[in-house]
């Protein structure tokens, strides 16, 4: 699970890299390098979104905090995210003009589908998998009580007889 305060955390901390490269006339190619930062961890929070749009029966049954509450602390960090964007959107358009506003947006697809098509279809994949592995060892394990139940009922129905 993607904890949502982290991916902020570090777009934060990549956010005020940015700001500060630009500020002190860094290249726009390590500017870039920060800015693909903060995209992954905007991507991550993205991630952590659609993980607590459809959360599994279990851990809704057992999580240690709420659906609400944790659908709170993500949207909080989304909006924060947001706001970021939008200032580093002019932040950027005014040290480097639209063209290198595009190679930034550029930069971010290119993130984005990489990201989607590995890291995240991998682990949902992997929660799958356990989440499946979870509901097949509860059903075995119901399968069994109830084979025990029947088969006590059955020695008992043939001591009385």
């Amino acid at each position: 699970m993607i904890e949502p305060m982290s991916a902020i955390a570090t777009a934060t901390a990549a956010y005020n890299t940015v700001k500060r490269m630009v500020s002190m006339g860094q290249d726009i190619e390590s500017t870039l390098g920060q800015m693909g930062k903060w995209y992954s961890a905007v991507s991550d929070l993205n991630e952590a979104e659609r993980q607590t749009k459809n959360p599994p029966i279990f851990k809704k049954l057992i999580a240690s905090q709420s659906v609400e509450a944790e659908a709170m602390q993500v949207y909080a960090a989304k909006k924060k995210a947001q706001a970021q964007e939008k200032e580093l959107r002019t932040l950027l358009l005014y040290a480097y003009g639209e063209h290198g506003y595009s190679e930034l947006v550029e930069l971010r697809r290119d993130i984005r589908n990489k990201r989607e098509k590995t890291i995240y279809a991998q682990a949902r994949a992997r929660k799958k998998l356990f989440w499946d592995a979870v509901m097949t060892l509860a059903i075995i394990t119901m399968g069994a009580g109830i084979y025990k139940i029947y088969a006590g009922i059955f020695s008992a129905a043939q001591v009385i007889t």
